[in-house]
């Protein structure tokens, strides 16, 4: 448990695990989550260097004093950051959803560094479902009081894309990523990425020429790359997943059946996947 500090001076918490001497394995989590997003995948990866991230304003890491440096160029600048202070010339990136999209940027921006890249649920385009879906609970705190209620809300919506997740499960979600408070539930992370997010959708709006995230996919051409698909994911659509495969042929790629966004990383194709690509790093 250790932390760094970032060229604007926050302190980002980060733990290592696994293999201290094994291959460096950076693992940067979804929007709102943290570190602990990796929590189910990492019994499996112990041959590895596992590095959990939490990003600036989540989990156990420094809010910013400007939202606005919520954005995934200043949060790829903190991985390489993250890297220096370890220095480490290159290292994987397992990035789930917001993490993918980091490690897109990375490749648009410190390609180099990576050695790497595995994209959990997510492309280089966003489904609009999945944006509605985000845009509806960023930010806010869940309606539920408490633990077991909050379970049941992400049950209820989530379900469907899930059969057959034991609702233990979705228990442990709302422990692991609500904390409970005689007053409610509060979030784990600075609920001003609202504010950034709906700032920087905005902007992007108002674009007569919408930038486009496929150049910084298409950079991770040559390097060990591979995309996990829950089959009822809202994020990332059928129609993107095949046309990464179609303009990046090197990619592995594996879908999995009963997960929607996102899988949890600890189903028996999902790690065969992620232990598939980091072989090949040379």
């Amino acid at each position: 448990m250790s932390r760094f500090d970032t060229a604007d001076g926050l302190s980002l918490y980060y733990e290592i695990h696994g293999n201290r001497d094994g291959l460096p394995l950076i693992c940067l989590p979804g929007l709102t989550r943290d570190g602990q997003d990796f929590r189910y995948a990492l019994p499996h990866l112990g041959d590895y260097r596992v590095i959990l991230l939490d990003l600036r304003g989540r989990g156990r890491s420094d809010y910013a004093e400007d939202p606005m440096s919520y954005n995934v160029l200043t949060e790829a600048a903190d991985v390489v950051a993250l890297m220096d202070h370890l220095g480490l010339a290159r290292a994987a990136i397992l990035g789930t959803s917001r993490g993918g999209l980091v490690a897109m940027a990375m490749a648009g921006t410190a390609r180099d560094r990576l050695s790497a890249v595995i994209l959990n649920d997510v492309g280089p385009d966003i489904a609009e479902p999945g944006l509605k879906r985000i845009f509806d609970y960023l930010g806010r705190r869940p309606s539920g009081k408490t633990h077991a209620q909050a379970a049941k809300g992400l049950e209820f919506g989530l379900g469907a894309a899930f059969p057959g997740l034991p609702r233990e499960r979705w228990l442990e979600e709302a422990q692991t990523f609500y904390k409970e408070t005689p007053d409610g539930l509060e979030l784990r992370y600075d609920a001003r990425l609202r504010d950034a997010f709906l700032a920087q959708a905005e902007a992007i709006a108002q674009m007569e020429e919408k930038p486009s995230l496929w150049p910084w996919f298409l950079a991770f051409e040559g390097l060990p790359v591979g995309v996990i698909r829950g089959a009822h994911s809202d994020i990332l659509s059928a129609e993107t997943y095949a046309e990464m495969q179609a303009r990046l042929p090197s990619l592995q790629a594996v879908e999995l059946p009963d997960r929607g966004h996102i899988p949890f990383l600890d189903e028996a194709p999902a790690l065969a996947l992620i232990h598939a690509v980091l072989k090949d790093v040379k």
